[in-house]
């Protein structure tokens, strides 16, 4: 007698039921093993996906996005993606609503094909700022594009900074959450660093400057600011010695760079000497590149976490985390610890 069982999309047959006995169990509660992995991008960042790809000897995935007429995103899976472990590239950044959809589209053509699990590679994650109420009757939009997420039918997220760290918390789903800063440190090591001093520009990114002053061997500052709105702000005091130094200004992200060329200013006032400032997301408009462009900071030192066209009349240092992402990729397809991406030499970054 012959007895069957399906179980990840294939047929095992059991010649008889002394053997199905001894077996069945194993058979059923064995962790599923992904024998393929794909990686696909959207629109938002391809010359980035396509790096990732290359880092770890990968073709990118075959797929086609297309507009329609009246604006929607028609989105076709051009391979076979079944039972297969799938990584979709797509910072959610300008224009931020047009690639969260664009994304939410590819998600569900690839769970109705079949995939066995889809993890969303998030560079960037848009909305991160809205990560709380801190006013009356206003919106926690970044749970929100948590929840969407989530019901779209991903099953894993792989971001870069996020822009607060409890917003891991608003998945329900794993969460690995990278930090640019040993590709930035990489950078900053080869660099004449001597009499230097890391200045958080404001009171939120004590952590991150912590650690930067500690593995660069740097006194720590800090710049007191108060926003005025979306796109002002007025920086007010300096918290260190600054007078002769060499400045290194560290943040997560910035956009229209009011928070860090108000800073440089007062700096500069303060008589520092070299300003610069190291970002993990540039997410520049016209308003922020016309004021760095006016501004104290002789080089903006950032990633390729969001595309950009090249700026004329400001010093930017693009640098990659296509390794980075593509060594927790590999890892995490073959559910290794992606820990160890988070050490470098000289301390951690979390």
């Amino acid at each position: 007698m012959q007895i069957q069982l399906a179980r990840g999309g294939g047929i095992v047959t059991f010649a008889s039921r002394q053997f199905l006995r001894r077996t069945v169990a194993d058979f059923l509660f064995q962790p599923i093993i992904f024998y393929r992995v794909k990686i696909f991008s959207g629109t938002a960042n391809q010359p980035l996906a396509r790096a990732i790809c290359k880092s770890i000897g990968m073709d990118l995935g075959q797929i086609n996005i297309t507009p329609f007429p009246d604006g929607e995103t028609f989105v076709k899976i051009e391979e076979n993606v079944r039972g297969e472990d799938i990584f979709i590239i797509q910072p959610t950044s300008p224009p931020t609503n047009h690639n969260l959809m664009e994304l939410f589209i590819i998600i569900d053509a690839l769970r109705r094909a079949s995939a066995q699990r889809i993890t969303a590679v998030l560079p960037f994650y848009g909305y991160a700022r809205q990560d709380r109420k801190d006013q009356p009757r206003v919106p926690i939009t970044a749970k929100l594009v948590a929840n969407l997420l989530v019901a779209s039918g991903v099953n894993r997220i792989l971001a870069v900074d996020l822009h607060a760290q409890q917003i891991q918390g608003f998945f329900d789903i794993p969460v690995d959450h990278l930090y640019a800063a040993p590709v930035m440190y990489d950078y900053l090591k080869k660099k004449d660093l001597s009499n230097l001093v890391v200045v958080s520009p404001d009171a939120g990114g004590i952590k991150m400057a912590h650690a930067y002053a500690q593995t660069l061997t740097a006194e720590l500052a800090i710049v007191a600011k108060r926003r005025k709105s979306a796109t002002e702000v007025e920086s007010m005091a300096v918290i260190g010695e600054i007078e002769g130094k060499n400045v290194l200004l560290v943040d997560d992200l910035t956009e229209t760079a009011g928070t860090l060329t108000s800073a440089a200013a007062i700096l500069k006032s303060k008589g520092a000497k070299r300003i610069m400032a190291c970002v993990s997301h540039a997410v520049l408009n016209d308003t922020g590149i016309e004021r760095l462009r006016n501004s104290a900071i002789d080089e903006l030192i950032t990633t390729d976490t969001v595309q950009r066209p090249a700026i004329d009349g400001v010093k930017i240092t693009t640098l990659s985390v296509a390794g980075l992402l593509g060594e927790a990729i590999k890892r995490i397809h073959s559910n290794s610890s992606v820990n160890s991406l988070f050490e470098f030499k000289g301390g951690r970054t979390s």
